[in-house]
Formats: structure tokens, C-alpha cells, sequence
């Protein structure tokens, strides 16, 4: 796989127009587990060609946000709309049919087998007919080829295993495999959570990509700097609880990364740190 461009300042790159009917929308949605609420009163929306960023650090309730967008809960209270449309989502097969689909961090990839054999996993193409049907080697590699292309991703090889990828060249192959299968709505949980700057940069290269194909994308991460340069709109949680949803044009970085990371907080605990001698004794 090639070394990927630089990733294009989200100002910059040329943008589909956005249809003003949600592709997926959430209207106050809590879920329970017995007595422990893990999310309450969440609200939010993503429309074709932007990237919605959900923010929040560990316990916010980001796990049960991406589950219950992707089918595997279902809401305990709260609206759960697709282009305007109330629907109750029993699986997250069911999300996959109206066009929802979520690559979680383990990507759903076998390491060893190769790069259209995972691109395809599950539903592999075939030729012949009755008892002579078998795998199309040639079709897989081609279609492969052609939509890994289309989001500017070029494959040396789609025959190498795809564990001999980088960490952020199989979350982009996760990525456009499940563009290729009609996805309208991409929910990607933590994609640059585990990868150093150059990876983590191919991958936001990539959801821009997502985005210019006039996907919606719900990008979950805990990671301020990863989410504002293609983010268009931000959602914070914390303690299962969204704390507002701001445009890009109303929030700069640095308040992004103050609200996420909690500003009075961490002002609190520098004053009291200020008070500790070296030895660890209060001054």
C-alpha cells in the first residue's frame, strides 16, 4: 500500500452538499441495565457528507452510545429515527439493512487470510454453478482493487495477508469495505486510538474520503486533536451524558480540548499540585 498524502485541512477540501434530512438521528435516548442507567437523554443526528465527532474519556458512555446506534442495544427510552423515519433496530444486522454499519477496533479481520478475502468476508463472491460453485479469485481481487482505489487507497497486492498491514491501512480497508456494501452511515469506534501520527493521519485521511462519498460518519473517540480536523460537528459525553453539540464554526480546538478534558477540573487539581513540595509534603 502506498504512503498516504497529507491529510487536507477540513476547511479546505471541496464538500458535497448536505441533505437536510438525517441519515440517523437519536432523540433523547437513554439505556438502562437494571438499576445502572449508562446513557441518559442523548441527542444527536449525523447527515450524508459530515462527520459527526462523539467525544468523551473512559466510563462517558461511549460503548453504549456505538452499541446502541449499531443494533446490539436497543434503547431503553428515546426515538431512534433513519431519514426521518421511527425505526426499531433488533440486530445489528438489521442496522446493515438500512445502511448502518459500525467498524469497531478489532475490525471484524482474519490476520492471515489476504486482503479481498477479508474485504469480502462473509459474503464472497462466486462462479460456477450447484456443486461446482466456488470462490471468484479474480472478481474479488478486482473489486477489491477498484473500491480500495476509489478511496484512494492503492494496494500493492490484495493477495498478501491483510495482518501484514499497518494498524491504520486495515482500518481503512474496514472502512471502504463497508462503503462498498452500501453503507450510508459509518460508525467507527475509536479507529486512531491505538495508532502512533502517521497511521493515525491515514485513517483521518480516509474518513474524509468517507465523507466526499456522501456518507455520514460518526467518528467515537477520546481524542480531541484526532476529532477537530475533520470533524463538523462535535458531541461531548460524560457519565453517560452529552454536555452539548457544538458546529465547527462555534468551537475552536482549544475549547474542544478544554470541555473534553474537563478545564475546571484540571485548573483545581493544578492549584492544588502548586501547594506540594518535591518531597511531597504541602509547602
Amino acid at each position: 500500500m502506498s504512503a498516504a498524502a497529507p491529510l487536507p485541512a477540513s476547511d479546505d477540501v471541496p464538500r458535497p452538499q448536505v441533505d437536510d434530512v438525517p441519515l440517523l438521528e437519536v432523540e433523547s435516548i437513554s439505556k438502562t441495565f437494571g438499576n445502572v442507567t449508562a446513557i441518559r437523554d442523548v441527542s444527536m443526528r449525523v447527515r450524508a457528507g459530515e462527520v459527526v465527532c462523539v467525544l468523551g474519556d473512559n466510563g462517558a458512555g461511549k460503548s453504549t452510545l456505538i452499541k446502541t446506534l449499531a443494533g446490539v442495544h436497543q434503547p431503553t427510552t428515546g426515538r431512534y429515527l433513519v431519514r426521518g423515519q421511527e425505526v426499531q433496530l433488533a440486530s445489528p444486522r438489521d442496522a446493515l439493512s438500512h445502511g448502518i454499519a459500525t467498524v469497531y477496533q478489532d475490525l471484524a479481520m482474519i490476520p492471515l487470510l489476504s486482503i479481498s478475502r477479508n474485504f469480502f468476508l462473509g459474503s464472497e463472491p462466486t462462479t460456477g454453478v450447484g456443486p461446482f460453485r466456488r470462490y471468484d479469485v479474480r472478481k474479488a481481487d478486482r473489486v477489491a482493487r477498484e473500491e480500495l482505489a476509489k478511496m484512494g487507497i492503492t494496494i500493492r497486492d490484495t493477495s498478501q495477508p491483510v495482518g501484514t498491514l499497518s494498524g491504520g491501512e486495515r482500518q481503512s480497508v474496514a472502512i471502504a469495505r463497508a462503503v462498498y456494501f452500501g453503507a450510508r452511515v459509518l460508525i467507527l469506534d475509536e479507529p486512531t486510538s491505538a495508532l502512533g501520527v502517521r497511521q493515525a493521519g491515514v485513517v483521518l485521511r480516509y474518513i474524509v474520503q468517507a465523507r466526499e462519498r456522501g456518507c455520514g460518519v460518526i467518528f467515537i473517540t477520546h481524542n480531541p486533536h484526532h476529532a477537530y480536523p475533520v470533524g463538523d460537528r462535535f458531541t461531548i459525553l460524560n457519565q453517560g451524558r452529552s454536555e452539548g453539540t457544538w458546529d465547527k464554526a462555534d468551537i475552536s480546538r482549544e475549547e474542544l480540548v478544554q470541555r473534553m478534558s474537563g478545564g475546571t477540573e484540571l485548573a483545581q487539581l493544578e492549584h492544588e499540585l502548586r501547594g506540594v513540595d518535591a518531597d511531597g509534603s504541602r509547602s
